[in-house]
């Protein structure tokens, strides 16, 4: 008997250090952009794998009420579609397995190299809240553009809050993104002084860099209107017009 019970109490002390349920490998697909050192954030899309001749991708479609998924890659591995995990760009070589993934085998360090670039379709093992495995994919069509006026506040330094018609959506932004003003310098605070560079609609002509937006969103404190040209679907934004609302 009182072996049975030492075992017992044995096995209770486990079961109290085993994995949780929710601690199972999951799997996510979508455009993904950096948040933050060594975090991705990607908001969860259906992926229907489209196999053509000499093409393999994927076609990613909205969920709906698919919530945002954080996660930590440092320790993940990072299958590239490029031949070499320094490339910036495939010059006309992929290297993907028969699933269609990233079969080059690459770093952390190139991940977040490539984050820093902008969004990148993904497939993306998961436990918890930190990636195991990253693999890059080829997306069958790239979502259209469109373009709305509404009002932005600033997240981080590559992601802002967009409020248009009633619907707050988060967006991001990378080094290739357009911001455009009406104030006289791209470095001046946020309509500041007289609207020198506003066309008859108020919209900014000055063609200034993502770094200026950074750089004065940071300056305010309360959303500002603006008019942006951006993908719902991809989540990131391709131009940004600064408003003038009284030209």
């Amino acid at each position: 008997m009182r072996v049975f019970v030492c075992a017992t109490a044995a096995a209770l002390a486990l079961s109290a250090f085993a994995t949780p349920a929710e601690a199972a490998t999951k799997v996510v697909y979508g455009y993904a952009w950096g948040d933050g050192k060594g975090h991705l954030r990607v908001v969860p899309k259906s992926a229907t794998f489209v196999k053509q001749k000499d093409f393999l991708s994927y076609r990613l479609k909205t969920i709906p009420g698919a919530t945002e998924v954080r996660l930590d890659y440092t320790g993940t591995a990072f299958g590239r579609l490029t031949v070499a995990c320094d490339l910036k760009e495939t010059e006309g070589r992929v290297a993907v397995d028969a699933k269609g993934l990233g079969r080059t085998v690459c770093k952390p360090g190139h991940l977040a190299s490539e984050l820093g670039r902008g969004v990148k379709p993904l497939r993306i093992e998961y436990t918890g809240t930190k990636a195991v495995k990253v693999n890059e994919i080829l997306v069958d069509k790239w979502p259209n553009s469109r373009t709305a006026q509404g009002t932005i506040k600033r997240i981080n330094d590559t992601t802002l809050l967009f409020e248009t018609r009633g619907k707050k959506i988060k967006l991001g932004y990378s080094y290739t993104t357009a911001f455009y003003r009406v104030t006289k310098r791209c470095g001046d605070g946020w309509l500041t002084g007289r609207p020198v560079n506003a066309d008859r609609n108020g919209l900014g002509e000055k063609a200034c860099t993502a770094g200026d937006l950074t750089k004065v969103l940071k300056s305010v404190k309360h959303p500002v209107l603006a008019q942006l040209r951006y993908s719902p679907e991809v989540g990131g934004i391709d131009e940004v017009w600064e408003v003038y609302g009284d030209a």
